[in-house]
């Protein structure tokens, strides 16, 4: 073997070799265990970043070593293509969005292919491409059979610049992210998925999937599921004639003595009827009209209202109270109105203070006393009080007890009720699967048949800021005869909520899907970034529903396994400018001093010497100009040092602080890993290994191989947490750098060694491991190598190590035979010469061996 390790040609030989050899390609066989492997797969923005790399770093390590396993592994990658980044870039560049998508996606291939990953290259596409979303239209058009699809007209946060929906988190000081514009409040029709039909099921599914507790509760979160009353207000007009009667829906029944008004939705019907006549409540709902729609935005919103001149009377009491109509109220969520208990809900009591309602507590602190609402309302459970015949009850009590009376009298009645919508799909742009939908000159609405699948989406358009060019586009919409083609998008959503479906059989040109799917799904380990807890995953589960329950899956749930790894974080730096606004550099081009403890004191631009401002650590990002460009790393590192320390630096969960000296240090790691390797050839050739002739030193090195065996497989298999792997191989390096046997059984112990730390290695630094395994003299490659197995008689040991407390603190360490009895262990911990100095003139109270592991000596 070459005495220099060199990355470049060994990567280069190595990917060379599984091309070559299809090493990665996926087939199904019912005779092994498969296992399916995805990370969430990008959007093709460009350039990867070191986000990326991670995820897909682990996903491969774990991929490599089920393979080591002999299971039949599948590892694919796609592309997330559609959305408005690309719209973004068209404008901006004047090209057609496809054209910017393919030439991304051409050079980010590039790069996973240089980092190595194992993917399976024959399953990969676009969810541009026709092919994929075609059945995505054809599956939408079955839901559309199956009443799992509407039309409605729906409140959406509109751009007047853009002339699109925006979703909340594109609405920013309630104006669109991009244009700046005044956010408004607009009524369009949109098509849903009944989403909330299986409201239940995703949320009792959770238990049986293993993800972590937090995404768990994310999702239980979001799906909102909550018991309650759903009552009914009469209503008196301002003439005190009868009007339509309101319907309120709520989780706290015990405070509705406590009612002193009710809220109504700008564009509740009662609130457009008291409108008519009325052009100061007209101007207000208009006003209402402004702004986004999220819970987030109303929570934090100033607290504006009309009262209508209508009253509404208490369903139990008779009492009449004021109808209102409010800005934090929506017609989205609930009935669209609320009945208001300003002592007990924060948002009623900062209503009824701005306008001088009354504040009636009817639920006794903890000291049984009127809880002081003077700083805000108390929304605690607790005993009521002024409630008449429920007085005393505590919640649930008071729960059943007025919800049984409200439904005696026909006013009420318990229901359960969910906070998840429907799921809006449609969107006004261009760059997304075309819905397939048309429209007859009589208002027909007729889903597309199977022969008029699919509709391709126009590739070379001209796209502009004044909305989408489909529906400039008459050769796209008019059919003839006067029907007309939807000219609304899918929600980018609707691609990524089965990919990991199609990925199973993405060759096939006559179905969604085929008997392949069931082989492989569900995924076995999904591994992405927490930002995608909510919506990606349960709009993905939702999908793999429908899909089962079209016939096209077996399985209920998409992804047996989650992941989600931590933010790749970064130093910043950055100067003030004139006008306030900050400039940011990139750590390349900082130098940072350092105090002699090695932390960071100050820093100063390297191209002119002067101080630049240390603005902390933090996600690495475009806006901070702090990222590092992966393949900047690959040129000068290789792969695999890349690859290291990205498994090294921290757990996969936990964030990964960027560190150009600990790159530098994975780098030094590998010469020395392909050093010991050559010198350990070099020394001659290893005798058989006998097991029972044995040194000392010998048996402890293979004790320590095993060990490391042991550990490093349960470090990536059971608990993925890489690092601790990859130390514990480490630490072995160390110990065949202390051994010193030349001799053929030093040679045989030693070559175990050699090989352990190669293949324990070879899913993390695969390049460098398939040169080392070849020049070990393997005829087969070490992709093909199974993971060592751990021989449990060399881990026996004649005796062990313990540590000896006084009263919890280390005073000694003691050498015993591993058969030992306890009286035996306390002698010798007690002779001791540190232990007999914390013991003597003391009276001993307790000794406490833990076998294995230390002994604990309790004296007063």
């Amino acid at each position: 073997m070459d005495a220099q390790y060199k990355p470049q040609e060994i990567e280069r030989d190595a990917q060379q070799f599984w091309e070559k050899n299809q090493c990665f390609k996926a087939v199904e066989d019912a005779s092994r265990e498969k296992f399916y492997c995805l990370s969430m797969f990008p959007y093709p923005s460009g350039k990867l970043h070191m986000g990326h790399v991670r995820n897909y770093t682990i996903g491969d390590v774990v991929s490599r070593y089920q393979r080591m396993q002999g299971r039949n592994v599948l590892q694919p990658m796609g592309w997330d293509a559609f959305g408005m980044p690309a719209e973004n870039a068209a404008i901006q560049n004047r090209v057609p969005p496809a054209e910017w998508t393919y030439a991304n996606i051409d050079y980010m291939r590039h790069q996973l292919k240089a980092l190595g990953f194992a993917y399976d290259w024959s399953r990969e596409f676009a969810t541009c491409d026709v092919d994929y979303y075609r059945w995505e239209q054809w599956f939408f058009a079955k839901l559309v059979e199956k009443g799992l699809v509407y039309k409605k007209m729906s409140t959406v946060n509109w751009d007047p610049v853009d002339q699109t929906v925006l979703a909340n988190e594109q609405v920013i000081d309630g104006r669109g992210w991009r244009s700046g514009a005044l956010v408004e409040r607009k009524e369009i029709p949109l098509w849903f998925l009944r989403i909330t039909d299986y409201a239940e099921e995703l949320l009792a599914d959770l238990e049986r999937i293993e993800w972590p507790e937090q995404v768990k509760t994310m999702q239980r979160n979001w799906i909102g599921k909550s018991r309650g009353v759903e009552l009914t207000f009469d209503i008196k007009d301002a003439d005190g004639g009868a009007a339509e009667p309101l319907s309120v829906y709520t989780t706290r029944p015990d405070t509705l003595m406590g009612v002193t008004y009710v809220a109504v939705a700008a564009d509740h019907p009662l609130a457009r009827q008291a409108a008519e006549g009325n052009a100061e409540l007209a101007a207000f709902r208009e006003e209402c009209a402004q702004g986004g729609t999220s819970e987030a935005e109303l929570a934090t919103r100033e607290k504006k209202g009309m009262p209508t001149g209508h009253v509404a009377v208490h369903p139990l009491t008779g009492r009449e109270v004021p109808v209102y109509v409010a800005n934090f109220v929506l017609m989205e969520f609930g009935t669209g109105a609320v009945m208001a208990v300003p002592a007990h809900d924060q948002r009623d009591w900062e209503f009824a203070t701005k306008y001088g309602l009354p504040i009636e507590p009817v639920i006794a602190d903890a000291s049984g006393q009127a809880p002081d609402l003077s700083a805000g309302a108390f929304d605690e459970h607790g005993t009521l009080i002024h409630s008449g015949e429920f007085d005393g009850l505590e919640f649930e009590a008071a729960f059943d007890a007025i919800a049984a009376k409200l439904a005696e009298q026909g006013r009420g009645e318990v229901k359960t009720n969910y906070r998840l919508r429907d799921w809006g799909v449609a969107r006004q742009r261009y760059w997304g699967a075309p819905i397939p939908v048309k429209y007859g000159p009589e208002g027909q609405t007729v889903p597309l048949s199977d022969a008029e699948l699919p509709v391709a989406l126009p590739m070379e358009v001209t796209v502009d800021a004044t909305g989408s060019p489909l529906k400039r586009m008459p050769e796209f919409y008019d059919l003839g005869d006067g029907w007309m083609r939807e000219t609304d998008t899918f929600d980018t959503f609707m691609e990524s909520s089965w990919y990991f479906a199609r990925f199973c059989c993405a060759d096939n040109p006559e179905a969604m899907l085929d008997e392949r799917a069931n082989h492989w799904l569900p995924v076995d380990l999904y591994i992405g970034g927490i930002e995608h807890a909510i919506l990606h995953l349960l709009y993905a589960r939702f999908f793999t529903k429908l899909m089962r329950d079209l016939g096209l899956v077996e399985v209920d749930e998409p992804f047996q396994r989650l992941l989600t790894q931590g933010m790749v974080i970064a130093e910043t730096f950055y100067r003030e400018l004139p006008n306030g606004a900050k400039q940011w550099f990139n750590p390349a081009d900082v130098e940072v001093k350092r105090d002699d403890k090695g932390r960071p004191v100050s820093a100063v631009l390297i191209e002119d010497g002067q101080p630049v401002t240390m603005g902390g650590i933090e996600k690495m990002s475009k806006s901070k100009n702090n990222g590092v460009d992966p393949q900047s790393m690959i040129d000068r590192f290789g792969a695999d040092t890349v690859r290291l320390f990205m498994m090294f630096a921290a757990p996969p969960e936990q964030s990964l602080e960027w560190s150009d000296a600990g790159v530098e240090g994975a780098h030094r790691f590998l010469k020395r890993l392909w050093r010991l390797v050559g010198d350990h050839l070099a020394a001659g050739e290893p005798a058989v290994l006998e097991r029972e002739a044995l040194t000392e030193p010998q048996r402890e090195l293979r004790r320590k191989t095993h060990e490391t065996i042991r550990k490093a497989g349960d470090d990536i298999g059971r608990r993925t947490t890489f690092n601790t792997a990859i130390a514990a191989v480490m630490e072995l390096t160390n110990a065949l750098g202390r051994f010193d046997d030349a001799s053929p059984q030093g040679l045989a112990v030693a070559r175990e060694a050699v090989e352990a730390c190669v293949l324990l290695l070879a899913p993390i630094t695969p390049h460098a491991c398939h040169a080392l395994w070849a020049a070990l003299g393997h005829a087969e490659p070490v992709i093909d190598a199974r993971w060592p197995a751990v021989d449990e008689s060399a881990l026996a040991r004649d005796t062990i190590e313990l540590v000896v407390q006084v009263n919890g603190k280390l005073r000694a360490r003691i050498e015993v035979e591993a058969d030992a009895d306890k009286a035996t262990i306390e002698a010798q911990a007690f002779a001791a010469e540190n232990v007999q100095r914390h013991t003597e003139g003391k009276t001993v109270r307790k000794v406490i061996v833990v076998p294995g592991k230390l002994v604990n000596i309790v004296v007063g």
